[in-house]
């Protein structure tokens, strides 16, 4: 239940889609009335949050009819960098071309324009100077992962995960697996002893490869094969694998000493510059060792997983199969075939309640910091071919520049 199928279901095939890049908010008024920018605040029961779409790809599209089917928010404009794509949304949303915002600064125009909230679904690169823009607009942010692709950024993220919460707005990161109830319970059970102390541990993610969305060789067309392209989307490692790894510091409520990690690019070589395999280890507090290894290429076999090992039991999981603990506290668990679209339900529900109840926790940043600076320790030790700590990463402070020349501002 993985592969390119899943993939495009999971907006991580790109299309621009996915993250379409660059804001989006629909237009449109209807029975309840719409919540300006202040007005939310005050949580009026018949009021609608407006809300902005951050692309307007196919996982952008994708996101606000879940957000549109949940029936407390409005779509009331929408930014992405491609005059098609906003003009795609716009027309399906309802927002009237007025509100629909192209070029690189498209989501200013889009914060400008007086939203409550934005969905930000565009290329990993651009989140964190987007997410931070939209908190010093004073709106809720509801960001894809992965929140960055570097260092800095997740640094930047995890800052204004905290301005938000002094400035009372919600800011949600939309992972699905910790939106699903068997992922919750096996965890908490692992927490509480289930499997006694975790030993050691595998996470994975194979997949089939993305299909190029655009013949490359120019700019717009570089931006449209972003998740093909390192510095927009982190390499497979950060921008997909993420979903795997993730779950593995979750389970261990850690982050990693250090990594050795190797990989390459060996079959997806007629676009862009990721490397489409890696593979390494990651030894975390306690001498807990977790094997990785990771494709995005090839048929036959594709899943997302992540186990850990104790001497009382085993904690399986895998993304759209089945999750359970075996062993001497077996826990029965279930399949999570509908994750995806569940999850992302889940994720939007509580960033609803959250604005509307006043809980401004932000509970999911710091845990999504972690996770995607675990990636990016192991891609920097991969790309450096040798082990790299943690503290190493972070004294580097590493930052990846994306040239964006021929782009329109």
């Amino acid at each position: 239940m993985r592969g390119s199928e899943k993939h495009d279901r999971e907006g991580d095939r790109v299309d621009l889609g996915r993250r379409g890049f660059v804001v989006g908010m629909g237009a449109a008024a209807a029975a309840f009335s719409l919540a300006g920018p202040g007005a939310i605040r005050g949580y009026a029961a018949n009021s609608k949050i407006a809300l902005g779409a951050i692309g307007c790809g196919g996982r952008g599209k994708w996101i606000a009819d879940l957000f549109v089917s949940h029936g407390g928010y409005e779509v009331v404009a929408g930014a992405d960098y491609f005059q098609d794509r906003v003009d795609e949304f716009g027309e399906k949303f309802g927002v009237p071309a007025s509100r629909r915002y192209t070029g690189l600064s498209c989501y200013k125009k889009l914060l400008e324009s007086g939203v409550d909230a934005v969905a930000i679904e565009s290329p990993p690169y651009f989140h964190p100077e987007q997410a931070a823009a939209a908190v010093d607009a004073g709106c809720h942010v509801y960001l894809a992962k992965p929140i960055a692709v570097d260092v800095p950024g997740c640094r930047s993220i995890s800052e204004s995960g905290q301005k938000a919460a002094s400035k009372k707005l919600c800011f949600l990161v939309d992972f699905q697996t910790r939106a699903n109830d068997y992922y919750r319970e096996a965890v908490k059970k692992v927490h509480e002893g289930a499997i006694g102390p975790v030993a050691s541990g595998e996470a994975s993610y194979h997949c089939g490869r993305l299909g190029i969305q655009a013949e490359p060789g120019t700019p717009e067309a570089r931006l449209r094969n972003w998740v093909f392209d390192i510095a927009l989307s982190g390499d497979i490692i950060t921008e997909q694998n993420i979903h795997a790894l993730d779950v593995a510091t979750w389970i261990l409520d850690a982050e990693p000493e250090w990594a050795y990690a190797t990989g390459g690019r060996r079959v997806r070589t007629d676009v862009g510059d990721c490397w489409d395999h890696f593979a390494g280890v990651f030894r975390f507090p306690g001498d807990i060792l977790l094997t990785f290894n990771s494709k995005q290429f090839g048929e036959g076999y594709s899943d997302i997983l992540c186990r850990m090992y104790g001497p009382e039991g085993a904690i399986d999981t895998h993304y759209g199969g089945e999750v359970c603990i075996r062993g001497k506290v077996p826990y029965e668990g279930g399949k999570t075939d509908g994750i995806y679209k569940e999850g992302a339900l889940r994720n939007i529900g509580d960033f609803h309640d959250g604005i509307m109840k006043g809980d401004f926790s932000n509970s999911t940043v710091s845990p999504s910091v972690r996770s995607n600076l675990t990636t990016i320790l192991g891609r920097s030790s991969a790309y450096r071919k040798r082990e790299m700590t943690w503290q190493e990463m972070m004294q580097a402070n590493e930052k990846l520049e994306a040239n964006l020349a021929g782009l329109a501002g």
